[in-house]
């Protein structure tokens, strides 16, 4: 899943500022032959596309993280800045942008010009918003951190193809010191305006970094711990002499013992201390201006203007359409009992689950390979348009696997250098059962998250900001609507697997219940956990981790059930309005070119696809 969303508020705004000059445009034109109406158009927007280019090559110059995630080396030892003179200069760059974009003439644009520009403008009005709010999180929490990100980034991210490349591994290593002093120094701000994460989190994610500088070189007749071992087994590859590979590897457990380990150190003692100091509310309500927050959050994530109470009676009625979808397929299996239990059934039937073995784990990971094999022979049928990067599937890794969650999803280098990755988080068999499975594979791989973002930056003709812009409510709007789309196409033939397939929405239509109940209706942790236990299948494992990911992360799940309804409104409504005309691979095409958006540009993009359509 993707952890970034934006807002809609600028839009409005965007197209009024733009209308003013529409007379003036005109009078301008009058007068004017075809041709150098044209040409002044295409000059513009090429203006407009090389300042885009500028503006995203500025930012990666100064994210050495983000040039690692597509494949440039540049900053190939260096860690980001997170300084907070580094997010000052990062606001004053956002007000810069948005004067230099005042200064071309939107009318002029055309068509694919013209939506990027809106696009833009949207993301850079979004960051100032929320300028005041950058704070208002968690940077090490039990979901994600800092603390896991540095272990995850150079075991998956940081490749190593020479001996420079090693040699940046070190450099990195060795720079681990200097970012966790950072991480430690943000801590400390955000504990001073009372901004801590609840006391649940801290074991977590104390056993998460305890489990970082495990093994050797930091303890004796031990094995490997998690990035020797990743190092040692990164230069075996390499050709270069034995001596070479020696002496990288004693320069890397030197950086290990001197500056990751004693950083390590440093951050558990302070988090040790900091948990003392934690209190047990967990909502963000709790936190300064947490009501304002919160609604800034769900404007972001959906990237609508739906308030907290309407998207929690907008889950109650989900909820309540599910139960009764899946009393049908209890009625269909034979089960006699009640709904209730036939949850229990489903979470304590031993059928349901692989064994809680690593035999069991690479049975699992074998037949999620074979679910998405077979989903890739339906894919002409009902898309024309294709991912040319490859998907893996893989199991989180151990040091992680504790505090990680359930699935997720890691876009493709755009080199080609790293396929895209399914990740599973196979720590216990009991909280990923065998009927979810398909659901979840169509999610994070195809025709999901691995289809969208990976043919999103492979996408030609559009500003390189755009492929990677993040709009929740889209992206994970596509991810619970691929689940669905997977039904139409012929999958869930076995109805305990389509329970599965309801199973997987009926989570999302309770999330929109227990988000908002914990961080608008202050719920309780134990309340939002009963809530889950009352209406769903899932397993206790499987409830824990979701409601501690809700609370440290406010907001982000609710653009799931929110943006996949949108994108079904909008392929029934072009159904019906184009009857015998409709082409559903058509229909994907028109979501899927433009990269993500938020959703009101995507009703504005998909009605003038009927549009064009009906005209042809």
């Amino acid at each position: 899943m993707y952890l970034r969303a934006l807002s809609i508020t600028a839009l409005s705004l965007a197209l009024v500022a733009c209308g003013d000059d529409q007379e003036k445009t005109a009078e301008k034109q009058a007068g004017t032959s075809e041709t150098e109406v044209a040409a002044e158009v295409e000059t513009e927007s090429q203006r407009l596309y090389v300042f885009f280019e500028e503006v995203f090559q500025e930012g990666l110059a100064r994210s050495p993280i983000q040039q690692s995630f597509l494949g440039i080396k540049t900053d190939y030892g260096e860690w980001d800045d997170i300084s907070e003179a580094r997010a000052q200069e990062d606001h004053e760059l956002t007000q810069k942008y948005l004067r230099q974009l005042a200064e071309f003439n939107f009318d002029d644009l055309d068509e694919k010009a013209t939506l990027s520009y809106r696009l833009f403008k949207q993301i850079q009005e979004r960051d100032l918003a929320q300028f005041r709010f950058r704070d208002h999180n968690y940077p090490v929490n039990q979901m994600f951190g800092w603390h896991t990100n540095i272990p995850s980034f150079l075991i998956n991210i940081h490749r190593i193809t020479s001996l420079e490349d090693a040699e940046a591994y070190i450099a990195r290593l060795n720079g681990a010191a200097e970012l966790i002093d950072q991480v430690i120094v943000n801590l400390k701000r955000r504990q001073e305006a009372g901004i801590m994460p609840p006391q649940f989190a801290y074991p977590l994610v104390l056993q998460a970094s305890r489990n970082v500088i495990k093994g050797a070189p930091f303890e004796t007749d031990t094995d490997d711990g998690t990035l020797l071992a990743d190092f040692r087994k990164k230069i075996a590859a390499l050709e270069i002499e034995d001596d070479q590979k020696a002496a990288l590897l004693n320069q890397a457990e030197q950086a290990l013992l001197s500056s990751v380990w004693p950083a390590y150190e440093g951050l558990i003692t302070f988090l040790a201390q900091q948990s003392t100091v934690a209190t047990t509310e967990d909502g963000v309500w709790k936190l300064p201006d947490g009501a304002e927050f919160y609604t800034s959050m769900l404007a972001n994530f959906t990237t609508t203007e739906l308030t907290a109470s309407e998207i929690y009676d907008l889950g109650l009625a989900n909820v309540e359409r599910i139960h009764n979808e899946m009393q049908e397929i209890m009625d269909q299996v034979g089960f006699e009992g009640s709904l209730s239990e036939f949850f229990t059934f489903m979470r304590e039937d031993g059928q349901f689950y692989y064994p809680n073995s690593d035999q069991g784990r690479a049975e699992y990971l074998a037949k999620a390979i074979a679910v998405i094999e077979a989903m890739k022979q339906r894919l002409p049928d009902f898309f024309s348009r294709f991912p040319k990067a490859e998907l893996v599937v893989k199991r989180v890794e151990p040091f992680r696997e504790r505090s990680a969650g359930k699935a997720f999803y890691q876009r493709p280098a755009p080199d080609g250098s790293r396929p895209g990755t399914y990740y599973a988080n196979l720590a216990d068999m009991k909280d990923m059962p065998s009927y979810q499975m398909e659901a979840l594979a169509y999610h994070e791989g195809i025709p999901g998250h691995h289809m969208q973002l990976a043919i999103s930056q492979e996408l030609e003709g559009i500003p390189q900001f755009q492929k990677f812009a993040s709009f929740t409510a889209y992206i994970e709007g596509w991810g619970l609507y691929s689940e669905y789309l997977a039904k139409d196409m012929g999958f869930y033939e076995d109805p305990y697997s389509d329970f599965g397939r309801l199973a997987m929405e009926l989570w999302r239509a309770c999330r929109l219940v227990v988000d908002t109940g914990i961080h608008d209706k202050k719920w309780t942790r134990e309340q939002a956990m009963q809530y889950l236990r009352d209406n769903t299948p899932n397993p206790e494992g499987d409830i824990e981790m979701a409601i501690n990911r809700y609370i440290v992360f406010p907001g982000q799940a609710t653009a799931y059930m929110v943006g996949k309804i949108k994108i079904l409104e909008l392929r029934e409504w072009a159904a019906e309005e184009l009857g015998e005309k409709f082409d559903i691979r058509g229909f994907h095409d028109e979501v899927l070119r433009h990269g993500p958006v938020p959703l009101d540009i995507l009703d504005e993009n998909v009605r003038a696809w009927v549009v064009s359509v009906k005209a042809e």
